[in-house]
């Protein structure tokens, strides 16, 4: 499976911090069933490798990654418990390179040219911009894509349903991550109504803008 091109095909990743794993297979079904079978589990609890695998191995259709991803350690559990693509805040050139080597599909967290032209030389052009609203959003996005037109991005940070389709109509945006959807608070409380209910908004966004 080409976990970027799935990526591109679903345009909306939903970023969750899951402090229970409990609540990672209640989590996952609301998102399939809603028609958004792909989540990225922080990690920020102990709790992320076993939730990953739950995931997993409940729903074995869904694409899980795994973000935050700090350390090499983390790769490896990340991994272990089955996440199919690992997410990086920054680029640390330490993981990403363990990623690479190990042919793990990895989207490294950047805000600047440098980052941009570290990606490229390693053979990547999928890149994590972050924090998308405090680095210039759509206007930097824009104005780095002149000199890499190759480099492709998912804006994260500060996304939500008035800026997700301003930044996917960019041409070099193919999807947007973001916990607004699925914020830590409703995921500790159980309260996968609302998590459906805002997955449903921003898909229909989606759909009646992009198609």
């Amino acid at each position: 499976m080409d976990v970027i091109k799935k990526i591109e095909e679903l345009k909306l990743i939903p970023v969750a911090v899951i402090e229970d794993s409990e609540n990672a297979v209640p989590l996952a079904k609301t998102l399939m069933d809603a028609g958004l079978p792909v989540i990225e589990i922080t990690f920020r609890t102990k709790a992320a490798a076993e939730s990953i695998s739950l995931i997993r191995n409940k729903f074995p259709e869904m694409l899980v990654g795994a973000g935050t991803v700090l350390t090499i350690d983390q790769v490896d559990a990340a991994i272990f418990a089955g996440a199919e693509f690992i997410v990086t805040p920054g680029f640390n050139p330490t993981v990403v390179d363990y990623c690479v080597k190990n042919d793990y599909p990895i989207v490294p967290g950047l805000n600047s040219p440098t980052f941009i032209e570290w990606g490229l030389e390693r053979g990547l052009n999928f890149f994590k911009f972050f924090p998308a609203d405090l680095s210039g959003g759509p206007k930097m996005l824009k104005a780095i894509s002149g000199p890499y037109p190759n480099a492709r991005f998912m804006p994260t940070g500060g996304v939500n349903d008035d800026t997700l389709i301003v930044y996917l109509k960019l041409d070099n945006v193919i999807a947007c991550g973001g916990s607004w959807i699925v914020k830590k608070d409703l995921i500790s409380s159980g309260n996968f109504k609302e998590i459906e209910i805002r997955t449903n908004r921003a898909l229909s966004l989606i759909k009646s803008e992009l198609g």
